[in-house]
């Protein structure tokens, strides 16, 4: 994944996504098993959040829309061995850049309301706006901070591998 989502403020506000780096994948799958995917869109139609599409025929996730919920809807309805396990975690974690609002001296907490797990908190500082704080061990990489955030200061990081699968 190495790169982050790139959402411009221009499509984030007109709801587009036009993401680059590597496919999120739905939970419980993987590059290796999207082999295994003939792009039904059995896991499109199934998403209660749908942020599932298919790329190339086969699911990515588009958190330009909202977040995963772990429901698992996707891999019951897939007629093929493409979820291999129900994880309740992504591989990956959300990361907050430099132009975040808080950061730059302007009050914003979009990020804290909408994190399911809190693992985003905002610390105190004199003379300014608290600032942003990321737990990544309570982070689980859902994506809901990503279509909040107005500056789109939000992005993703892979963890490390060791930490991912533990």
């Amino acid at each position: 994944m190495g790169e982050g989502i790139g959402i411009s403020r221009r499509n984030f506000l007109r709801g587009r996504y036009e993401g680059r780096g590597k496919r999120i994948c739905p939970p419980g799958a993987t590059s290796a098993s999207l082999e295994a995917c003939t792009g039904c869109g059995r896991c499109v139609d199934a998403c209660p959040t749908h942020i599932i599409r298919l790329i190339a025929d086969r699911p990515a996730l588009d958190f330009s829309v909202a977040e995963c919920t772990f429901c698992g809807q996707c891999a019951e309805l897939c007629p093929e061995p493409v979820f291999t396990g129900q994880p309740q975690q992504f591989p990956h974690v959300a990361m907050i850049g430099e132009s975040c609002l808080a950061r730059n001296r302007t009050d914003c907490q979009a990020c804290r309301d909408v994190c399911p797990t809190e693992a985003i908190r905002f610390r105190p500082r004199a003379g300014g706006p608290f600032l942003p704080e990321l737990s990544e061990e309570a982070c689980t990489g859902c994506g809901a901070c990503l279509p909040v955030c107005p500056v789109a200061a939000i992005s993703i990081r892979e963890v490390e591998w060791e930490r991912a699968h533990v």
